[in-house]
């Protein structure tokens, strides 16, 4: 039986094309084992304001980081960056279609005082899935017995989890070794995400925001129901 495999890092408020792939996949494993990078999306993303895109950073420790997976990394609780947050996308979207029906489900996620970073984008994707009807499996790659780098790291999860086919993101591409994907019997099939264009607030329209941004804007939650 065909299975179709999706594997990513965890996100802070992931941008839609990160949904889509998983809303495509029969499996999606959460990369929670392998090093956190500073400056990458794990930890932050961007909302529109009226002064154009915001940053909204999760503050880490990033103390012996290079030694440590993004399961282990820890949120720095000294900063008061709950509530910043929510205050920021509030100022931004009070006016949107959603903010009155939706803003309390999100205010709830923030009193989970999860002390690290990948608990807490876990919670927030499942979250998300929930909002956009998508049933994927979540798997997390720190519960699972495999091991690697890189290209060898994902062809072992898919094999682990019985992919027939690896959907993969388009950065795939410069660094999936194709022939051991081929070897193993697992297809690799590139998504290419073509961004929706919506009505949104203050403007002319910014693609790759993150979800929040959509789901604010926008009534319809069935975007990334599986097809």
């Amino acid at each position: 039986m065909a299975c179709v495999v999706s594997i990513h890092q965890p996100a802070y408020l992931p941008w839609l094309g990160y949904l889509d792939r998983i809303g495509r996949s029969d499996v999606f494993v959460f990369l929670d084992s392998v090093q956190f990078q500073r400056n990458s999306f794990q930890n932050r993303n961007k909302i529109k304001t009226k002064n154009g895109p915001l940053w909204l950073t999760i503050p880490v420790r990033l103390n012996g980081h290079l030694d440590k997976t993004i399961a282990d990394i820890e949120i720095d609780e000294t900063q008061d960056w709950r509530r910043k947050h929510l205050r920021s996308i509030e100022q931004s979207y009070s006016r949107a279609p959603g903010f009155s029906e939706k803003f309390g489900r999100l205010s709830a996620l923030y009193r989970d005082r999860q002390h690290r970073l990948a608990p807490f984008c876990l919670a927030q994707l499942r979250f998300w899935l929930d909002e956009f009807r998508i049933a994927t499996p979540v798997l997390l790659a720190s519960e699972q017995p495999v091991g690697g780098n890189k290209s060898d790291l994902v062809l072992a999860l898919c094999r682990h989890v019985g992919a027939t086919k690896y959907l993969s993101g388009p950065l795939g591409r410069d660094y999936l070794n194709e022939g051991d994907f081929a070897a193993a019997g697992v297809e690799i099939e590139y998504h290419d995400f073509a961004h929706p264009e919506y009505r949104q607030q203050y403007g002319a329209f910014v693609p790759a925001m993150g979800v929040v941004d959509y789901w604010m804007n926008c009534a319809e939650p069935a975007l990334f129901a599986r097809r």
